[in-house]
């Protein structure tokens, strides 16, 4: 499974790691994905062999997190001892935490262009448009994929955000049917093979392939803006997959929820798709926001997800539990105050090795 281009076949390299110089073992950790990293560390027993180093590997979690007051609004002025973290249920010694806002964003745009997003196509082009314009700094970068009965990688990572327009404005309904079809399926810019009946919405396998193949090997603040109604139908991907693939690329998604309820009905169907968009919000810190069809109410959305993505805390630590065993474990994040709420991922893969997590 892999992305199409709407014209020739791309080849995305997936990176293994980041080799760091031991010279830099003291230093504060750089918020790597996967969450776990392995940082090598000095000894003084260089002293004795100067032609040898000792590496020892530890883990390091980082951990991006935002906190609202009991009156919603975000809190952008706590320090380290204002927050635990616990793992597992086990208490966890903090070892850096900083407020974040000018480190360098990655974001990635899943736009939703199936059948059931006919009517409100126009409307999530022009707020995408709009927010890239705003949000988009020096050092940000972004693409953008669609995805309908294919997963298409309309424009790769820019910080242009004239080139990023021109590939939104471009999208289309593609049904494999009419309305923006390439044709047969798997002819030119045909879907990702998929099993049956071509129809559908590979949501799912757009968030796998998100994640594994764009923000995998991408370091530092990273997140997946999904539009979308949350219906899918033909993925490959089963949703607790996708929600793994995004945990282990330590991304954060938000899902602005687009759902023009009356196309249901014509398709003779009901909606079903914001309670799994929920969990794949909520695992990995981010949230889902209902805008219905309403051009407002999204907008307001887009502006929600930038100021939460510029009022972000970084906190980093070593697990009590060294073990690379691949295990998912539980976090937990609680800051002291007056009815404060941590929005932040549930909780990661204790992996070292990001070849043998991609298996």
């Amino acid at each position: 499974m892999s992305f199409r281009w709407p014209c020739f076949a791309l080849v995305l390299p997936l990176l293994t790691g980041l080799a760091v110089p031991a010279a830099f073992g003291q230093l504060p950790p750089s918020p790597d994905a996967p969450p776990v990293s392995n940082f090598p560390n000095t000894s003084t027993d260089q002293e004795a062999n100067p032609s040898e180093t000792l590496k020892v590997n530890v883990n390091l979690v980082s951990l991006y997190f935002t906190v609202r007051d009991k009156h919603n609004g975000l809190v952008a002025n706590l320090i380290k001892d204002d927050c635990n973290i616990f793992e597992d249920k086990q208490p966890q010694t903090v070892k850096n935490f900083t407020a974040e806002t000018d480190l360098p964003l990655t974001l990635g745009i899943l736009l939703d262009t199936s059948g059931s997003q006919q009517n409100v196509l126009q409307m999530e082009q022009q707020a995408a448009d709009n927010f890239l314009k705003q949000v988009l700094r020096k050092k940000d970068e972004a693409f953008l994929v669609t995805f309908d009965v294919n997963v298409n990688l309309e424009q790769d990572f820019t910080n242009s955000p004239s080139l990023l327009a021109r590939a939104i404005d471009h999208t289309e309904i593609n049904t494999a049917g009419g309305n923006g079809a390439a044709g047969v399926p798997g002819i030119g810019t045909g879907p990702v093979p998929v099993h049956g009946t071509p129809k559908g919405t590979l949501l799912y396998d757009a968030v796998d392939l998100a994640s594994n193949d764009k923000l995998r090997s991408e370091t530092g603040r990273k997140a997946l803006i999904l539009l979308t109604d949350g219906e899918d139908q033909g993925s490959e991907t089963k949703p607790g997959k996708a929600i793994e693939a995004a945990q282990k690329s330590n991304a954060i998604v938000y899902v602005l929820l687009i759902a023009d309820r009356g196309a249901y009905f014509n398709y003779g169907g009901f909606y079903t798709g914001d309670a799994q968009m929920r969990k794949l919000a909520e695992d990995t810190g981010g949230r889902v926001i209902n805008v219905g069809n309403n051009g407002k109410k999204m907008e307001d959305a887009f502006a929600q997800i930038e100021e939460e993505l510029r009022t972000q805390y970084l906190a980093s630590y070593t697990p009590t539990n060294k073990a690379l065993d691949g295990s998912y474990r539980k976090v937990d994040i609680f800051c002291k105050g007056d009815g404060l709420k941590v929005q932040s991922r549930k909780g990661y893969y204790a992996v070292g090795n990001t070849e043998d997590d991609a298996q």
